[in-house]
């Protein structure tokens, strides 16, 4: 019996099967086996009076954005496959995030403070045998998700939203003036929340595989040495497996948590959950100091996470839009989920109320609340420097040696450099400084990553580098056009007001360390 099988098997609930079954859609994933989805359909007939402005398909975390729209007046309806809670596992994010929830009038500032599970200061970023960096107030929350949708889900019916539990997404066929979902619920407009998997994204996508993965496997467990600090990135072996492995870790309320992952391309050959998961548990002593035999698991966790260079996703149909994980909207770093919703909460509230309301809601139209920003796409450069080809061979140190050398020289430029990298957010200035002063101290590193990464990547990236540049100095300038965007007629403030999130988003500019 394996490692895995000996301690998932302590575990309540079918966990071994779980893990087996997401590597069963993983492999088909890599082999591309996997039959494209054709259930969304397109129907010329009007469709005639609808019941709801919004159907959001996939409730646990559409429950954020159905919340924020109900609470503004729309008719909103949550189809959720099983019955809509939290999982027991925590959401970390930082704190100044979660603010939204109070702006958008989701929760008091009471509910929040109680929806906080944990909190802990400072969380550590170290390469193998390279320094440590420190850092305050970065993921550093852990948010109840138990706690936090129970609260919404109140709230959504206290103000009007309709919540069809036990109701699996089936097909949708799109008419001229609205949708109509499995054969039964009219709205004008479909939100597709349902995650990276979704069929909607599949069919959107006809087939094509992922660019990248990140493979995550990890457990909460009690036992360990008392310790109130996390790890944000850290890695302490060479490359194995063809893979750099990263690991992670929280205070939890019943124990701590800790992940490991890794970034690859899609190929078949590449190693699977239930492997990583082995590997999780051999590493795992050396890294927390602690004898597998001493901990107490509580559950366990694991996933993997497609993404996709053409993202954010733009569907073909009208009146459909992705959001969260089905839209791509996390960079090739991020796993998505809770962080990147949130994150894109209000600038998605607010776009989506404006174009019901100028009756905006053509695929062209509503491509413009999933827009290109270079602020994601310069990150594929950092993936791709991150991990190494299947039949790739590089000095088994060289990611350790680079990332350590990048972390070190974002640490001398001081906070505002380094905090919001850490939280996914990627500007202009902050990464210049760091690209001058690593080439400048580390220029033979540097020039290692070019036949890692491969020109033609190097090239790409350039590009988006400059429309970073490009990006942060239109978002400098927007503020001097919303008093002339105010006097245009209401169709064409849609689009001047997706063009300045667009900006704002694709420079970091959004980002608040207030």
């Amino acid at each position: 019996m394996s490692l895995t099988e000996e301690i998932l098997n302590q575990l309540p609930g079918n966990v071994l099967d779980g893990l087996r079954s997401a590597d069963r859609i993983l492999k088909s994933i890599r082999e591309n086996t996997a039959p494209v989805p054709s259930l969304v359909k397109e129907n010329q007939q009007p469709l005639g009076a609808v019941d709801w402005d919004v159907i959001i398909c996939g409730g646990t975390l559409g429950i954020l954005i159905g919340c924020a729209l109900a609470v503004r007046g729309l008719r909103v309806a949550l189809l959720e496959r099983g019955i809509l809670r939290g999982r027991e596992q925590e959401w970390n994010i930082s704190r100044q995030e979660l603010e939204v929830f109070v702006e958008l009038n989701l929760l008091t500032e009471s509910e929040l403070v109680s929806a906080i599970a944990t909190q802990y200061n400072p969380a550590r970023v170290k390469f193998k045998d390279g320094a440590e960096v420190w850092v305050e107030n970065v993921l550093n929350i852990g948010v109840n998700p138990v706690y936090l949708l129970a609260t919404l889900k109140t709230k959504f019916l206290a103000v009007g939203g309709e919540l069809l539990e036990n109701t699996p997404f089936s097909d949708v066929v799109v008419h001229p003036d609205g949708v109509i979902v499995n054969n039964q619920f009219k709205a004008k407009l479909l939100l597709d929340a349902m995650g990276h998997l979704s069929p909607i994204t599949q069919q959107a996508r006809q087939g094509k595989k992922p660019d990248a993965l990140c493979l995550v496997v990890g457990s909460c467990a009690e036992g360990f040495p008392e310790n109130n600090a996390g790890d944000l990135i850290l890695s302490f072996t060479s490359l194995q497996n063809q893979c750099q492995y990263f690991w992670e870790a929280f205070p939890a309320r019943d124990g701590r948590t800790t992940y490991l992952f890794t970034y690859m391309d899609a190929h078949p050959q590449r190693l699977g959950l239930e492997t990583l998961f082995e590997e999780y548990l051999r590493l795992l002593p050396e890294y927390q100091g602690v004898e597998l035999s001493q901990l107490k698991f509580q559950r366990a966790l694991f996933g993997f996470f497609p993404t996709y260079r053409q993202s954010p996703l733009q569907t073909p149909w009208h009146r459909i839009l992705p959001v969260g994980d089905s839209s791509g909207s996390q960079s090739p770093l991020s796993f998505g989920g809770f962080g990147a919703m949130v994150r894109h909460l209000k600038r998605l509230t607010i776009g989506i109320e404006e174009a019901l309301q100028t009756e905006q809601i053509s695929a062209k139209a509503l491509a413009q609340l999933q827009p290109y920003q270079p602020s994601l796409s310069v990150t594929w450069l950092f993936q791709k420097a991150m991990s190494v080809s299947v039949n790739q061979t590089i000095p088994p140190e060289q990611i350790n040696q680079l990332l350590s050398a990048v972390f070190a020289e974002m640490q001398q430029l001081g906070t505002p450099v380094l905090k919001p990298f850490l939280q996914d957010i990627v500007q202009f200035s902050a990464l210049t400084q760091t690209l001058v002063k690593t080439g400048l101290n580390h220029p033979v590193l540097v020039a290692k990553i070019i036949p890692q990464v491969g020109l033609i990547n190097l090239l790409d990236w350039l590009l988006h580098y400059s429309n970073l540049g490009l990006y942060s100095a239109l978002f400098a300038i927007s503020t001097i056009l919303e008093i002339w965007i105010k006097n245009l007629p209401n169709t064409q403030q849609y689009y001047w007001h997706r063009l300045i999130d667009a900006w704002k988003f694709g420079s970091g500019g959004d980002y608040s360390n207030s």
